[in-house]
C-alpha cells in the first residue's frame, strides 16, 4: 500500500545539495513551495469549488489554497492518520475570519484513507491533486490508481507531480530521493504513462514542472515533473454523482466549517462590527473638527465645520464617493451623534454585508444603540468631547 509522502522534503531536494563539482543547487523558493504555488496558481486561474488533495501529508497545500473565495469544499486524504490528525490548529478559523468572513461557505475535511480506495464522497470534484504521491505506490497500487482517480472519481482536472529522475545525476550519490520511493521516472517514462492514462479515461494532458536546473544543465528538465490532466467533454452531472453515492471507506479525522456571510449569526457579527467601526470613525472625525473649531486654524481664522466625511484611509471610487455624499449626513443632538442607517449603507463594506436599511436594522438592533425611530445609530460624544 502507499505510504504518506513527505511533501516538505527535507532531503536532498528540499534545500542545499553539494554537487560533485562542489556547486550547490539552491531552490528558491524551496521545491515543495514551488509545487504548492503551482497548484495555488491553478486554483486562482480556474476557480474550482471543490478540491481534493490525495496524499495531503501535513495539509500544507490545503492551508495555502483555503483563502481562495471560490472554494466551498476542500478534502485531504492521507494514509498516515497521526500526521493529518495533528493539523487541527493550522486549519482552524482564526478570530479575524469571523469579523471579516467569506462570502461563501467553506468546509475542510481530512480523511484517513488510501488514494487507491473508492469513496463516493470524493465524486464530482473540480480538481484533484496528487503532489509527490505516485512514487510512493507499489506496482499493485500504481495499477489501481488510474482506475480510481480517473475512472471512478473522474474530476474535471487532475494534477500529478513526481520526481524527474533525469535530474538525479546532478545530486551526489542519489539513486532514489526518498527511502520510501518505490520508483522514480524519467520524463519519457512519466509522459508515456500519463498519455496512456489520459487516452484511456478521456482526458487531455499537458506537461510542465518546477525546479529549474542549474545553468548549463537544461537538458535534464525540471527537478519535479508535472502533468495537468483535463477531462474531455462535459463533467459528470449531479444526478450521475448521486447515483454512485453510498460507498464510504474513508474515516473522518478532522472537519471544520468556516464562518461565512451565508450564516446569519456570522453575518450579524460582521455587520455590527463594521457599523461600529464606521460610526466610531465618524465620531472621532467630528470631535477632532470641534477641537479645530475651538482653536482656529493657527492663522487667526475660524475653521468652519465642513461635515463629517473625509475620504482619507480607504480608497473610494468616484461613484462610491458620490453615493456617500448624497446620503443623509450625520447630525448632533445634545451630547449624542446620530448616524443615519442610509449613510452607513452607502459605505461599500457595509453595503457588502446587507442590501437595505430594513435588513441592517433587523441585524444590528440587538447589538448597536439606535435612535427611537430606528433610523440612525446613536453614539455618546461626552467621553471624547473637548
Amino acid at each position: 500500500m502507499e505510504q504518506s509522502n513527505n511533501k516538505e522534503g527535507h532531503g536532498v531536494v528540499g534545500g542545499h545539495v553539494d554537487l560533485p563539482v562542489k556547486k550547490v543547487i539552491n531552490f528558491s523558493p524551496p521545491l515543495y513551495r514551488q509545487r504548492y504555488s503551482f497548484v495555488n496558481d491553478l486554483v486562482n486561474q480556474h476557480k474550482p469549488k471543490k478540491v481534493a488533495d490525495l496524499g495531503c501529508g501535513n495539509a500544507s497545500l490545503i492551508q495555502m489554497i483555503k483563502s481562495h473565495s471560490c472554494l466551498e469544499l476542500i478534502v485531504g486524504v492521507d494514509i498516515n492518520k497521526d500526521k493529518i490528525g495533528s493539523q487541527r490548529c493550522r486549519l482552524s478559523p482564526f478570530s479575524g475570519e469571523y469579523l471579516s468572513p467569506r462570502d461563501l461557505n467553506l468546509s475542510i475535511i481530512l480523511y484517513h484513507g488510501s488514494a487507491v480506495e473508492r469513496d463516493s464522497r470524493l465524486l464530482g470534484f473540480d480538481l484533484v491533486t496528487c503532489i509527490e504521491l505516485i512514487e510512493h505506490l507499489d506496482s499493485e497500487d500504481l495499477a489501481r490508481f488510474p482506475e480510481v482517480v480517473f475512472g471512478y472519481l473522474s474530476p474535471a482536472m487532475v494534477v500529478i507531480s513526481t520526481p524527474n529522475s533525469d535530474f538525479n545525476p546532478l545530486f551526489p550519490a542519489v539513486t532514489l530521493r526518498d527511502s520510501d520511493h518505490k520508483f522514480e521516472w524519467n520524463r519519457k517514462q512519466f509522459q508515456t504513462w500519463a498519455l496512456g492514462v489520459a487516452g484511456f479515461y478521456n482526458y487531455s494532458v499537458e506537461f510542465t514542472g518546477v525546479g529549474e536546473p542549474p545553468e548549463g544543465a537544461g537538458h535534464v528538465g525540471y527537478c519535479t515533473q508535472i502533468g495537468v490532466f483535463r477531462k474531455v467533454g462535459a463533467p459528470a452531472t449531479e444526478s450521475c454523482v448521486a447515483e454512485q453515492c453510498g460507498q464510504h471507506v474513508y474515516k473522518i479525522v478532522y472537519s471544520v466549517s468556516y464562518p461565512s456571510l451565508q450564516q446569519k449569526e456570522v453575518r450579524k457579527l460582521a455587520l455590527a462590527n463594521e457599523v461600529s467601526r464606521q460610526v466610531q470613525s465618524m465620531r472621532h472625525r467630528y470631535v477632532s473638527s470641534l477641537r479645530i473649531l475651538q482653536r482656529g486654524d493657527g492663522n487667526g481664522h475660524q475653521v468652519s465645520d465642513t461635515g463629517l466625511v473625509t475620504f482619507s484611509g480607504p480608497v473610494f471610487t468616484e461613484l462610491e464617493k458620490r453615493k456617500i455624499e448624497k446620503s443623509p449626513e450625520p447630525f448632533r443632538f445634545g451630547n449624542k451623534l446620530y448616524v443615519p442607517l442610509e449613510r452607513l449603507l452607502a459605505y461599500p463594506k457595509v453595503n457588502r454585508l446587507c442590501d437595505s436599511v430594513d435588513t441592517m436594522r433587523a441585524l444590528i438592533a440587538d447589538t448597536v444603540r439606535l435612535s427611537r425611530d430606528g433610523s440612525a445609530v446613536k453614539v455618546d460624544l461626552r467621553d471624547a468631547s473637548p
